[in-house]
């Protein structure tokens, strides 16, 4: 046998991906993430079902939070070890943690006194997951690994680190296995991204694996329907619509590429005077400390983003951008007068300052709620996306008069095509493709598309499952 491979997260749906290698003498984990879906998110409080200190390393595919969220529950649970990235990862990664380890903290006190008042008890328990202290100590295992480069454990075994085009700094993983003098590779798509996006650049490819476990967040669907529809025109027309009613546009956004993206679409719009001069608020924190990391790592940028840097053109300022960052100054743009755009966090409406926001502006015709991410199942945003007329935010139910709206040309995932376009390039066919981190009908069927289309031997595991690479 080459290895066991657990799958820890992930498993038929889309959050906490987690991937437990096992391969003679050596044990390493890939990404350990946090569930963020409703009905998983029991499993973040669960006890790891491995000693985390048996751990010889720890692979990180990028600074999401459901590739990374568990990160300061490991190290304060006993590992020891590194954890492989990329710099940009991991500078990215200790901004997310430190956030969410805030917001647990801060939304722990307000829910145990919102139930005390309540007189009843919530389903997890009313103390964070982790405090600051646990993210700040997780800082010292980071260990950065650059793109065509690999991370060795021991003569066994090695991570090697590749493009994957979803956000900067984020990477495929390639698992080299040696094993009676022959190479073995395992590849952990982690996140792959559309071709041709704005920032980063486009996904590597491969020609050979063994074995390939590979992401079908959108593997049941196409984005043929918005790939000949300019994102800038659906964003123009929203904004203009939007204004000309005398409302405010709030988008819940992900700290990590998703608010660089809109900022810079912003930003083409502004210099094209195709919308009016608004303010923009960028109201999050995290946010603002991601876009000095995008500053501090221009050479991870493709080649169209750093022509327009060399004309000038940045995203990080222009004249109409407000970077915010204390609750004083958030809490003072319900007071703005005129019509502004509102880019705040989170990105799936499960915290954050955007639900503050989404509330003030919920019950107004005029505004819109515009959402330009994926909604994970449960989630508010995924509640409104629904067509919900009411939805409880911040412990109250609210009427949902607001325009709710969905731009899907943000997506930074690969969609069905891209995935199986992505796999194009393998020449031999692997031993077996495991497909995870999807809802279970998109991922039972990307796997059906591509055993039709290829022949090969596709498995959606279950959570937990352990399977023998062979």
């Amino acid at each position: 046998m080459l290895a066991e491979l657990t799958f820890l997260g992930a498993a038929r749906n889309v959050t906490g991906s987690c991937y437990l290698l096992e391969s003679q003498d050596t044990r390493v984990l890939i990404d350990c993430g946090m569930y963020q879906e409703w009905k998983y998110q029991g499993r973040n409080w669960q006890p790891f079902p491995f000693a985390p200190e048996s751990l010889d390393a720890v692979f990180l595919t990028h600074a999401h939070l459901d590739h990374c969220g568990l990160l300061p529950k490991l190290v304060r649970e006993g590992y020891q070890g590194k954890i492989y990235c990329t710099q940009a990862t991991a500078e990215i990664a200790q901004i997310i943690l430190l956030d969410a380890a805030k917001l647990q903290v801060e939304d722990a006190t307000f829910k145990k006194e919102r139930h005390k008042r309540e007189g009843r008890r919530g389903p997890y328990p009313e103390i964070p997951l982790y405090t600051v202290e646990d993210a700040e100590a997780v800082a010292p295992h980071f260990s950065a690994v650059e793109y065509l480069s690999c991370a060795g454990i021991n003569s066994n075994i090695e991570g090697c680190y590749y493009e994957a085009g979803h956000v900067l700094g984020s990477a495929v993983i390639g698992m080299n296995i040696r094993k009676d003098g022959k190479n073995h590779r395992v590849i952990f798509s982690g996140d792959i991204g559309e071709p041709d996006r704005p920032i980063v650049n486009d996904p590597a490819l491969f020609h050979e694996a063994e074995y390939i476990v590979i992401e079908a967040t959108y593997g049941d669907r196409t984005h043929e329907e918005h790939k000949n529809i300019d994102i800038q025109k659906q964003l123009r027309d929203c904004i203009n619509r939007t204004v000309s009613a005398g409302g405010n546009i709030v988008v819940p956004s992900f700290a990590l590429e998703r608010s660089q993206e809109m900022l810079y679409h912003l930003n083409e719009l502004f210099l094209r005077k195709e919308i009016p001069p608004v303010p923009v608020f960028l109201d999050s924190p995290m946010a603002i400390r991601i876009t000095e990391v995008f500053k501090r790592h221009a050479e991870l940028f493709d080649k169209e983003m750093m022509q327009r840097l060399r004309q000038g053109n940045s995203f990080f300022s222009f004249e109409n951008l407000k970077m915010v960052q204390t609750e004083e100054e958030s809490r003072a743009i319900k007071d703005v007068k005129e019509s502004s755009i509102i880019v705040a966090g989170s990105g799936m409406v499960t915290g954050g300052r955007v639900k503050h926001h989404i509330v003030n502006n919920i019950r107004r015709p005029e505004s819109t709620i515009l959402f330009i991410g994926y909604q994970a199942e449960g989630t508010p945003g995924r509640i409104l996306l629904d067509g919900a007329q009411e939805i409880r935010l911040l412990g109250q139910m609210y009427p949902v008069r607001a325009h709710i709206e969905k731009i899907d040309g943000f997506s930074a995932h690969a969609d069905r095509d891209g995935l199986l376009a992505w796999l194009a390039d393998i020449r031999v066919p692997p031993r077996c493709v495991f497909v995870t981190h999807g809802e279970e009908k998109a991922a039972t069927s990307f796997a059906k598309v591509l055993n039709e289309r290829t022949g090969w031997i596709v498995k959606v595991p279950e959570h937990k499952d352990t399977v023998e690479l062979v």
